[in-house]
């Protein structure tokens, strides 16, 4: 495995900014539901250590207390405070004509167990880094997740990820709350979200809240063979604002080598993705699509994939396809995805 370059680092005693630290809040309640040690899946079957960039993780952040200021965001006409914007139980609807009406679960959720699924995932399902995008895949395969969730099944090689605040959710949730979760977020259209930049460099980051994040006054680095992903505009990543998307910073060469990963399966080091995944990777069926989604997501996956941690009802296939995968593979394969048009 080629060796990680770079300061993607856990950065505990520089100040947190009240905009920084509405992403980092949920830290707190993502601890509290993980494991006390990490790795501690018994079926690991990879001998490959997961890349720090793909599962960031950080300790619990006490953000500042509230200043009582409302905030706004560009093209909308509501403010919310940073407590409002916090709250895990209500979605801060920034841009309630940009989706249909959220079903209650979703924009409220429902105390103590479920936390609104549109605060993590945002009212038009594009979601973040540290989590899926719902919009657009199927209602069957959001529902057998939830399932593969609730039984053991979908789990993570760094139990601190977000896999543990979902199996708290799918344990909680019931089987109404699923299907009308699920049926939501099927209606919605995945758009355009991820801008793929191949370069040799990339900005220095910290982690803050499971997510990468430039170091303030730093510069950039060599890239090495990660995948840097942050957000476009971190002001407004950090309100929680479901138009501001993410850049991902991809090593030079990458597109071109998942491209033929992905297409003719690399002379068998792999399956080509479109034998499941449609010949343009948006999906087919129950099968999820990949074009245009979170390369740092996607690497995530594929890791899990293959050291046993997804072993759902649909994991048969991935996890045959990603046995011979190194990580640099991986990077290729989702820079490529990561790069195609939804």
């Amino acid at each position: 495995m080629a060796r990680q370059l770079g300061r993607t680092n856990v950065d505990l005693h520089r100040p947190t900014t009240p905009l920084v630290a509405a992403v980092v809040v949920t830290c707190m309640v993502m601890a509290a539901c993980s494991e006390p040690q990490r790795r501690t899946d018994s079926t690991a079957a990879s001998q490959q250590a997961p890349p720090p960039w793909a599962y960031p993780i950080q300790p619990p952040v006490k953000p500042p207390p509230d200043d009582g200021v409302p905030r706004r965001v560009p093209g909308s006409t509501a403010a919310f405070t940073l407590t409002q914007i916090r709250d895990l139980y209500v979605v801060s609807d920034w841009h309630p004509g940009d989706h249909p009406p959220m079903p209650e679960i979703l924009a409220r959720g429902r105390k103590p167990g479920m936390f609104a699924c549109g605060y993590c995932h945002y009212p038009n399902g594009q979601g973040r880094p540290e989590n899926s995008s719902l919009a657009g895949l199927s209602a069957g395969y959001i529902a057998q997740q939830m399932a593969d969730y609730k039984n053991g099944l979908r789990k993570t090689l760094e139990p601190a990820m977000t896999s543990a605040v979902m199996l708290a959710q799918a344990k909680s949730a019931t089987e109404a709350e699923v299907k009308i979760s699920a049926e939501y977020f099927a209606s919605l259209k995945y758009k355009p979200w991820i801008k793929v930049v191949e370069t040799d460099t990339a900005p220095q980051t910290h982690v803050a809240g499971f997510m990468l994040v430039p170091l303030e006054g730093g510069g950039t680095e060599p890239i090495g063979q990660r995948i840097i992903e942050v957000a476009e505009d971190l002001a407004r990543t950090s309100l929680r604002d479901p138009r501001s998307g993410f850049v991902a910073y991809v090593p030079v060469g990458s597109i071109r080598r998942g491209e033929a990963l992905v297409s003719t399966g690399g002379a068998g080091k792999t399956i080509p993705c479109g034998a499941c995944h449609g010949q343009d990777l948006k999906g087919a069926g129950d099968v999820p699509p990949l074009a245009g989604r979170s390369p740092s997501y996607t690497v995530r996956q594929l890791y899990d994939f293959q050291s046993g941690a997804r072993a759902g009802l649909l994991s048969a296939q991935m996890t045959e396809s990603v046995a011979k995968l190194t990580v640099d593979d991986m990077v290729s394969i989702a820079a490529y995805t990561a790069s195609r048009a939804p």
